[in-house]
Formats: C-alpha cells, sequence, structure tokens
C-alpha cells in the first residue's frame, strides 16, 4: 500500500523564535527532511560599531531576554581582554555566581515550562498547573532563585545594570548574599524534586542515540561556566578561547538564515549534554547523585538527554554556589572601582551560555569605539546538528503514524533548547 508523508510544521512551539520541520516522503523513501531557520537576520555585529566599550554590553545584551547575563559577560571578558584589563578575585567570583543565577533560571524554565508537557502529556505548561500542581510549584520555586540571583548581583534579571568592563558599578552586600544562601539551601529540595519527577519518566524520552561531536569549555578539575578552554570529545586538543573561529567554521546554507558552523565533523552539539560529556568527572556530590538517578553517564549521546543535563547542572550550580557565597563571606566584600583606560585592540570572550558555549570578539580604536565584531551563539553551532539528527531519527521512524512522526521531531527540536532569533545575528550579502 502506498503511503505518503508530509510534515510542514510552521512554527515549532515552545521554543525561542522560529523555526520550521519539513519532511515529505512517499513509499519508504525520503523526499524532503530538513531543519529550517527562516527569521530574520539582527544585525548586532554592525550595531556595535563605532560605539564605545561602556555601552557594548548594554547593547548586546538585548540578544536575548532568557541569556541577558551571559551575553553581558561574554562582552565584557572581550574588553577587558581588548584593553588588556584584569578584575579582582571578588569581581571574578561575584560575575560567576550572576552567571549561574541564569544557569538555573533557563535550565528550569526549559525543563519544567518547554520539556514537561511532552512527558506529561500536556499541550502547555498551563494544564500542568491544574494535572501536576507539585511538579509546577517546585519548578516555580526553583526559577525563582535563579531571577533572585540575577537581581542582587546584576541589577535585575534581564539586561543588567551592574556588570561594566573592570568590576561592578555596584557591588552586592553581605546580606545580600547571606539571602542567597538562604534561598539556595531552600531550593535544594524543589529542585531534586523535579529530578525525582523526570526520572520517573524516562520512558517518556525517546530511545535514539547517534555518535556525535560535543563541544564545550574545558578547566580541570572543574566543571567549567566561566573559564577554560574549548574542549571536544573528538580530540584530547584544547583550543585556547582566542582561537575560537578554527573551532566553529561558520558557513551559511539555503535553509537557514543563521550561520551553521562544524569542527571536526559535518556538525558538532553545546549545550548542558556537551559539558556534561567534557566534564562530568568534576561534578559535586549533590550532581553526582543527581546524575546516577537518572544513569546518565559520560560518552551519552542521546540528544534528548540534553534536558536531563539540565537537572543535573542545576544541582551542579546551587551546590557549586554555596560554596562560593561561603568563600566570599569569609573574605569579606571589599569596596573596589572599576577604572578602565582605553586602548586599541582586538579581544575575544568566552562563557557557557545555558545553551552552550558563547563567543564574542571586538576590535577597538585607540580611543575605545568598537571598529568590528564577530558573535557565536550557541544555537547557530547547533543548527546543522540538529539537521544531522533528522537526518538518522526520520528514516527509523518512517513507519509509525505521521502525528508520532510530527511529535518526535519537534521533543528533539525542543530538547536542544533553542534560541533560534538570537542564532540569526549575522548574515553576508553579496549584491550582483
Amino acid at each position: 500500500m502506498s503511503r505518503t508523508i508530509d510534515i510542514n510544521v510552521h512554527h515549532v512551539t515552545r521554543v525561542e523564535g522560529h523555526g520550521n520541520i519539513v519532511v515529505r516522503a512517499k513509499d519508504g523513501k525520503i523526499l524532503k527532511n530538513e531543519w529550517q531557520v527562516p527569521e530574520a537576520p539582527r544585525f548586532f555585529e554592525a550595531m556595535v560599531r563605532g560605539k564605545s566599550y561602556e555601552d557594548i554590553q548594554t547593547i548586546v545584551s538585548r540578544i536575548c531576554g532568557i541569556c541577558s547575563v551571559t551575553h553581558s559577560l561574554a562582552a565584557i571578558k572581550a574588553i577587558e581582554d581588548a584593553m588588556g584589563i584584569e578584575v579582582s578575585e571578588q569581581t571574578d567570583k561575584l560575575r560567576i555566581l550572576a552567571h549561574y543565577g541564569e544557569q538555573i533560571e533557563s535550565h528550569s524554565l526549559h525543563v519544567g515550562y518547554l520539556v514537561a508537557p511532552d512527558l506529561l502529556g500536556q499541550k502547555s505548561v498551563v494544564p500542568l498547573a491544574s494535572s501536576h500542581p507539585d511538579v509546577v510549584k517546585a519548578v516555580i520555586a526553583v526559577h525563582r532563585l535563579g531571577n533572585t540571583m540575577m537581581e542582587k548581583l546584576s541589577g535585575r534579571k534581564t539586561h543588567p545594570v551592574r556588570l561594566v568592563p573592570g568590576g561592578f558599578a555596584k557591588l552586592p552586600s553581605a546580606d545580600d548574599l547571606l539571602d542567597l544562601r538562604g534561598m539556595l539551601e531552600k531550593a535544594i529540595p524543589p529542585a531534586q524534586a523535579v529530578a525525582a519527577t523526570v526520572a520517573g519518566l524516562l520512558d517518556k524520552i525517546p530511545d535514539f542515540d547517534r555518535d556525535t561531536e560535543y563541544i564545550a569549555l574545558v578547566k580541570p578539575p572543574t566543571y567549567p561556566f566561566y573559564h577554560g578552554q574549548i574542549g571536544s570529545t573528538d580530540t584530547d586538543e584544547l583550543v585556547p578561547v582566542q582561537e575560537f573561529e578554527r573551532v566553529i567554521n561558520e558557513y551559511m546554507t539555503p535553509q537557514s538564515t543563521a550561520k551553521w558552523t562544524r569542527w571536526h565533523r559535518d556538525a558538532y552539539a553545546v549545550g548542558a549534554l556537551a559539558r556534561f560529556n567534557l566534564n562530568a568527572d568534576h561534578l559535586l556530590p549533590l550532581a553526582v547523585e543527581t546524575a546516577k538517578q537518572f544513569g546518565l553517564k559520560k560518552g551519552c549521546c542521546n540528544p534528548y538527554w540534553n534536558s536531563i543535563a539540565q537537572i543535573v547542572e542545576i544541582v551542579q550550580v546551587i551546590e557549586r554556589s554555596i560554596q562560593l557565597i561561603d568563600e566570599r563571606l569569609k573574605a569579606g566584600i571589599e569596596p573596589e572601582r572599576a577604572e578602565v583606560t582605553p586602548r586599541a585592540g582586538t579581544g575575544t570572550g568566552c562563557v557557557e551560555a545555558p545553551r552552550g558555549i558563547l563567543f564574542h570578539k571586538y576590535s577597538f580604536d585607540e580611543t575605545g569605539h568598537c571598529t568590528g565584531a564577530n558573535i557565536s551563539i550557541p544555537t547557530n553551532q547547533n543548527h546543522g546538528n540538529i539537521q544531522k539528527d533528522f537526518e538518522s531519527l526520520v528514516p527509523s521512524i518512517l513507519d509509525r503514524e505521521q502525528d508520532d512522526i510530527r511529535l518526535l521531531m519537534e521533543m528533539l527540536v525542543r530538547a536542544y533548547d533553542p534560541c533560534i532569533s538570537c542564532s540569526t545575528h549575522y548574515l553576508d550579502v553579496e549584491f550582483v
């Protein structure tokens, strides 16, 4: 019997931005199988040209409303690299705490509001509030913690105002850190409750593996989000972040307005699962126990398990944040001023955004005004890998009902936690 599959999803729901899934097959032959990105480009590299170094992080924080702290920090690190600015240990650790807040906020949002409905058989998080109120309350408690951490350290939870080159515009107080420590302790049970709920739903997560190159920051003996070198599961080579362009190798494809990337293979993956696969040996005890609860081990190549790795990271970040706060309270919060003397130069900043490794590069003239920029977003690094997953997944599920195929592909895209509009930030145009 002849059978036609025609899937045309415009656009995938419960993701940030617009992405399409198009699959056409007839009598078992796949005619088209594409992950498409139709978003209009957002020219952030052009926006910052001619702007003072003092304004760069304010502008690029608008790349993403979810990852605005991350973009600010990557930009600030690039500015400081270009101008030879060294920050104090206090500034460094407080910035890491702000960054951890964003990891908690973003991961809990993704797992609880965007992925959980698929696992619990609901269309969105709204009906979950009635069907699984305890789960939703636990997610909200963890999510609130992340937002509060960013507010107390960065001035506000979206588009931070206290993070500046050289330090902080305003430092948090010891009382702020004590408040956060109490919140972190109280957030451990709800985070564990979320983990237990998802661990009981592992049979709902598709069984799919594709051998993949994973790329993330590496800095033994830590589980890094903020410092390190570029590592890959395909090689022992560690690449300095200043050489990131030889790693990402960006290129254009007709099905996407965002650039795609590749290193040792046709595609690679970044994000929580990439970080886990490269750094799991350095997890703290509570995170180790959480990973064991799921049976998550290094070498996992099931992209759907990226959400599981995010849960492990929530626990890791909470535990590490408590340690950092204790260290800061013992040392005390010392007054300091952020002082910068502009100079010409080029610098690179790299941090792990919740969705994966993020690169910012800027050049400045002698007055500190930007003359050029290059920004590589985690999702644009994942687009090619999503396509390769499609090419492996669809042939194996072609005998299923069309609605089942569509759902499995949507779940795959959601597992990457894509920030699609953030990735469409630059496009070369050649007029002929």
